[in-house]
């Protein structure tokens, strides 16, 4: 697989056209079981048909039983200079109710030597974890103090970036299945808004910038390669399932492992190919852009779409303008901080549907 990803990283180069590479990210599945002479081989291939900006961010996604201390040194040694760490919780309960591989010792022990060999870290967490008494007052108190002992224990690392999303729940899991049999309580939206806005606030406290919906960084410390495709930024994915986008098109890899391999080794690209509309694009800018603190430039949306998409959103934000959810300022629209969690409901009905 490792020569397959190698070859697609050399059949791609064209679509760089001189543009610089300025990320690279091992991502998706589990890259951390890649072997420190396969990262530095894959890297190497990069470097050699691309242009790499000089300091490149090379980060690899990583969960603490993958990463022994062994593990971490080596890595250390490697290009990679950025690890995002899935930790999720810091509570064992809450780590076997979402089938966590490590445990809370485990996540403890990455982290402490993790911050010693590497600066630039994120770990994520999620929130809004059920319980099976979430529905009184004194439960749901409990639940908030669980969730700031989980930050607090987070912060305690110095971590510069924090990633956190709200608990979903997927068919044909342990956690439905606990749902169903009604030991554990569904999962609360009032309590996921809650806990979403002690988020804020205490990792605001700790100088920490809320620069897009799900993610905090300090200064200097915003996920490069996140922010490119939040910013509308061109990507090339390499392997199955993987995405790209050259800015009018968007394409993506069979997920079939030994289908994409027979595909490459016929030298062609195993993906399908498709070219966004000016209604695609729009919706895509607006989701991307209320998400971030660069918000939905107005001027762009005029220049880039035309006077009509830009009369469409200015009308459909008025009743969200009118009960604070957004606001504008200096031509940007960005949602309050009352309307920060309710984001993707908001953009979605600004989408320009009917365009297409």
């Amino acid at each position: 697989m490792v020569l397959a990803l190698a070859k697609e990283i050399r059949l791609r180069k064209k679509e760089s056209g001189n543009d610089n590479i300025e990320t690279i990210y091992f991502g998706g599945g589990t890259p951390s079981v890649l072997t420190f002479d396969e990262i530095n081989f894959l890297i190497a291939t990069v470097y050699e048909n691309y242009n790499v900006v000089e300091n490149p961010e090379i980060t690899l996604e990583a969960n603490p039983d993958d990463l022994s201390s062994e593990r971490i040194i080596e890595l250390s040694e490697s290009k990679i200079n950025r690890l995002s760490i899935g930790i999720q919780s810091f509570f064992e309960e809450d780590l076997q109710l979402m089938n966590r591989a490590h445990n809370s010792a485990e996540a403890k022990k990455c982290l402490e030597v993790a911050t010693q060999y590497f600066d630039n870290i994120s770990l994520d967490l999620i929130y809004g974890v059920p319980d099976s008494s979430q529905n009184s007052e004194q439960a749901q108190q409990m639940s908030n103090e669980k969730w700031k002992q989980n930050i607090e224990t987070a912060l305690s690392f110095g971590i510069p970036h924090i990633s956190s999303y709200a608990l979903t729940v997927e068919p044909k899991t342990a956690l439905r299945k606990l749902i169903q049999t009604g030991n554990i309580a569904e999962p609360n939206d009032e309590v996921a808004q809650e806990h979403f806005m002690i988020l804020v606030e205490m990792l605001e406290a700790n100088n920490f910038i809320h620069y897009e919906l799900s993610n905090f960084g300090k200064e200097n410390y915003f996920s490069k390669n996140n922010s490119a495709y939040w910013l509308g930024k061109k990507y090339i994915g390499i392997g199955p399932s993987a995405h790209s986008y050259d800015g009018v098109s968007r394409s993506w890899n069979i997920a079939n492992n030994a289908l994409y391999l027979k595909s490459i080794q016929k030298n062609q690209l195993p993906n399908e190919v498709e070219i966004l509309t000016l209604a695609d694009r729009y919706n895509e800018y607006i989701m991307t852009g209320l998400r971030t603190i660069w918000g939905v430039d107005l001027i762009r949306i005029e220049t880039e779409f035309g006077k009509t998409y830009l009369d469409y959103l200015l009308k459909q934000t008025q009743k969200y303008r009118n009960d604070h959810l957004v606001s504008i300022e200096n031509n940007i629209l960005k949602p309050t901080k009352k309307g920060k969690f309710l984001t993707d409901g908001i953009a979605s009905d600004l989408f320009y549907l009917n365009l297409k």
